[in-house]
């Protein structure tokens, strides 16, 4: 198993270079300039000049990257042009936040997808089956922009049940939790379902019937275990998506997580704080898909032998 995780995390090295690479040219040609945004478009052009110096934004783009990775090397993220505090104790601050949330928001996928699924491919085309496959294209197809005020609507402001915003407890989590999680839901509710339909015409599946092995054992036992693998697959890259997903819930449900700074370092043009929140994104989407991978070899032991 060590090998194999070993070869997983030399393969992710590229990644992590090639995402750390695009994100730092792709900020530096956004439209707008983080000296304008600090001291205003109408500041004294002796006053911009010396600002540019001060954060070493006068430098050619190379000398920018090049300084970027060395300080990157010894694991100092920089300090926010906008505020002036180290990136990396502001990442720090609001990364439990969006942990929680995307937490929360994979336990409700999974307490709503797997009964949903199991039934489903349990009975096909039945009543039951039929409902779980609407509310799988309803969660796959309401946007979380959408959803999420819907909620706030129906939940917060009408009936009172939950708060409108803030992180205070498992009330506040609530809302943001299932707007975020639907959509995964509803993904791995239809994966689960097609996967088990699958399993369940198997060979093998006929012969553990026909030696009196009940619907139930059938079921759990040997075609759910068997349909597992595809579905973990959606589940590590859906996770990782809750991540990326976070920035349009955390901003509609004021949640103090890593999104919500990412989407305001954005509209400051802050360089260092864009970089540091994606590389941490980045770095976590990758430790997901490595738990993935190692779950596969779980799973399917045959997997370590030819990978």
């Amino acid at each position: 198993m060590i090998p194999y995780i070993a070869r997983r995390l030399v393969l992710a090295v590229p990644t992590v270079i090639g995402v750390v690479t695009l994100v730092f040219l792709l900020i530096h040609l956004v439209p707008g300039d983080p000296v304008d945004v600090m001291l205003g478009e109408t500041a004294r052009v002796a006053d911009k000049v010396r600002l540019r110096h001060q954060l070493g934004l006068d430098h050619p783009l190379p000398v920018q990257y090049a300084r970027y990775l060395s300080h990157l090397a010894r694991a100092d993220l920089g300090r926010s042009l906008y505020s002036g505090r180290p990136v990396r104790r502001m990442i720090m601050a609001r990364y439990p936040a969006t942990l929680e949330l995307a937490g929360g928001a994979l336990l409700l996928a999974l307490l709503i997808a797997g009964p949903l699924g199991l039934a489903a491919g349990a009975r096909p085309n039945s009543m039951l089956d039929s409902v779980s496959r609407a509310l799988a294209v309803l969660g796959s197809a309401v946007p979380n922009f959408y959803l999420g005020p819907m909620l706030i609507l129906l939940f917060a402001i009408h009936l009172e049940w939950a708060p409108v915003s803030g992180r205070d407890g498992l009330a506040h989590l609530a809302l943001p939790a299932l707007t975020l999680g639907m959509g995964m839901a509803a993904i791995l509710t239809r994966m689960l379902r097609a996967a088990l339909l699958d399993r369940l015409h198997d060979d093998y599946i006929r012969t553990a019937r026909a030696k009196g092995a009940s619907e139930k054992r059938v079921l759990l036992k040997h075609a759910l275990r068997n349909a597992v693998l595809p579905v973990v697959t959606v589940l590590g890259l859906q996770t990782g998506a809750l991540l990326a997903g976070t920035i349009i819930t955390e901003t509609i449900f004021a949640w103090p997580g890593l999104g919500r700074l990412t989407l305001l370092a954005i509209q400051t043009r802050d360089y260092p704080l864009v970089q540091g929140c994606v590389l941490v994104i980045t770095l976590s989407y990758v430790l997901i898909n490595l738990i993935t991978d190692v779950l596969y070899g779980v799973v399917d032991p045959r997997l370590r032998v030819n990978s």
